[in-house]
């Protein structure tokens, strides 16, 4: 039986995304024309919605998986998250602290004091501050459980619930853009970036969703083109706000912490949703390779960097004079193509090596 939801597309397409602001980052750091930073800075702002789309799909796919959950459950459940999710993150962060300590964010560890803070903080890697945060919201699922009972069988409760979170997101983010974003507390309070409130409607949005997928699907398929008349809309508006910095292009002026890449993160996962509905609804052949690849997402995610950083310098020791418009692309398939493929590789070893020894196993999801 195929297990594809929605949350399995939100992941996918969050996973690749990632994986290519990642590329982008890194071609940024270079010494690029103008035109290609804005080529590239365009492309980067439009799929800013990855963090949010997984935080989203990881919500709505527990709901879908755990109906009805409580507080019984929640030793099984994070028994099975220790594995599946924590597990990697721990491995991937020394790899990162270990391997390759130059990819460290803001201060680098110089003792062990440093270290551990490096371990735990996110600064191992330009992306695992995400991975701090997304954690959060696995410990968090009992209070997700608890929301989607107190506002089942009553849609009213769930409108308050979107707008109540809606209104604190708003004025998180405009926290965000006053005091961090080039404001005061820049340095001070980079931390907070790395903490669920910043990503709380997200995680709400995915669980209502869920709890009335049967009222909101077919309302959302029957306004797929509003949806992206009001898409393109945002996307104009976030991408305006950020060229208007000037020159040169950095993309620490696109940050997720503004008041407008809310909606706009928003009306990017309902269309992602959308176009699920569709799928399924024609049972495309497309679906088993989605639900597979939002198996590995997390496990693909955590590594890619360290693939993408050898890639790069493989990159540009063979081909140093390489076109951008190659270069561009060759960088995602490798990072995508060797992340899921040591994710996959890895997890097959350690299923073999498990069943030797007699291990029960342990389901992904």
């Amino acid at each position: 039986m195929n297990q594809a939801d929605t949350g399995d597309l939100e992941k996918l397409l969050a996973v690749t995304t990632v994986m290519t602001q990642s590329v982008i980052a890194m071609l940024m750091q270079t010494n690029l024309p103008v035109g290609q930073q804005f080529f590239l800075g365009g492309i980067y702002e439009t799929i800013k919605f990855s963090a949010s789309a997984f935080i989203f799909g990881i919500l709505f796919s527990v709901m879908r998986t755990h109906p009805n959950a409580n507080w019984r459950d929640y030793p099984g459940f994070m028994v099975n998250r220790w594995h599946v999710l924590f597990i990697p993150s721990i491995i991937w962060t020394l790899v990162y602290l270990l391997v390759t300590p130059q990819l460290q964010q803001h201060l680098h560890y110089h003792n062990w004091q440093g270290f551990c803070w490096q371990f735990i903080n996110g600064n191992a890697a330009p992306h695992l501050w995400y991975n701090v945060m997304m954690l959060q919201f696995i410990v968090l699922v009992p209070f997700f459980w608890w929301l989607a009972r107190l506002v089942q069988h009553h849609p009213k409760r769930g409108i308050i619930t979107f707008l109540l979170a809606l209104l604190f997101e708003v004025s998180w983010h405009l926290v965000y853009e006053t005091e961090v974003f080039h404001g005061p507390q820049k340095q001070d309070w980079y931390l907070m970036d790395r903490l669920f409130p910043s990503f709380l409607i997200f995680g709400v949005s995915g669980v209502l969703l869920c709890v009335f997928y049967q009222r909101l699907v077919p309302f959302l398929m029957r306004h797929w083109l509003s949806q992206i008349v009001i898409w393109l809309g945002l996307l104009y508006i976030v991408t305006i706000n950020f060229f208007s910095y000037g020159t040169p292009v950095r993309l620490s002026n696109a940050p997720y912490y503004l008041p407008s890449m809310i909606f706009y993160n928003l009306s990017t996962i309902c269309l992602i949703a959308t176009l699920m509905s569709y799928l399924q609804h024609f049972r495309n052949q497309w679906l088993p390779l989605i639900h597979w690849v939002a198996i590995y997402a997390h496990r693909s995610y955590l590594g890619h960097v360290f693939w993408l950083y050898w890639s790069y310098r493989a990159v540009n020791h063979l081909a140093p004079q390489l076109a951008l418009a190659i270069k561009l692309p060759l960088l995602v398939i490798l990072t995508i193509g060797l992340s899921f493929a040591f994710s996959y590789i890895a997890h097959r070893a350690w299923d073999s090596f498990k069943n030797k020894l007699g291990w029960r196993r342990v389901r992904n999801g």
